[in-house]
């Protein structure tokens, strides 16, 4: 499958992990290894600049990693999605299905995200698809932000799972670096 910076042998695959059935990829030694991090960093940020984006926003807790790379390299303001009961201030929810459970993610009110914001929503990989577009409406339906300007951006596309896919289908872009 693809991997155009050649960033896979520090991706390492997990078998029967977090639930029996379940291939996690650990990006622990992406992370490890600083040319393959700086790398992935930087190509996350050439994507984040061609698309123009004015905010930030990722994902807990490994999209963590990137997007603090991506903002602070660009200049732009970095929000977070957090599980529920994460966050100080009142928030706007929304709830999900995993592949191996349900759960929710929040955003605070006071995130100062305009309408007119184009927003790059960063996460580690992309399985079913249904955090980055639970994400994604949070953005569209409490901050009134079109799907059209929002760019959905993963390291790891997990293409058997057809995550990529059901964010297409649901008015979305997405942007990946290395498939599985």
């Amino acid at each position: 499958m693809s991997d155009p910076l050649e960033i896979k042998p520090n991706i390492r695959t997990v078998n029967d992990f977090p639930i029996p059935g379940i291939k996690f990829r650990d990006i622990t030694g992406l992370i490890e290894t600083p040319s393959a991090f700086v790398k992935t960093c930087k190509e996350l940020t050439r994507i984040t600049r061609d698309f123009g984006a004015d905010v930030i926003v990722s994902i807990e807790s490994r999209g963590f990693i990137f997007a603090g790379s991506v903002a602070s390299d660009l200049h732009l303001p970095f929000v977070l999605a957090r599980k529920p009961g994460k966050l100080p201030h009142e928030t706007y929810k929304k709830d999900f299905c995993l592949e191996y459970g349900n759960t929710s993610i929040e955003i605070q009110k006071n995130t100062p995200i305009k309408n007119t914001d184009k927003i790059v929503v960063i996460d580690d990989l992309v399985a079913t698809g249904g955090t980055a577009i639970a994400c994604a409406q949070l953005l569209n339906e409490n901050f009134n932000v079109p799907k059209n300007q929002i760019l959905i951006l993963a390291i790891i596309d997990l293409t058997d799972l057809d995550g990529s896919k059901r964010i297409q289908d649901s008015g979305l872009g997405i942007r990946t670096i290395v498939s599985y």
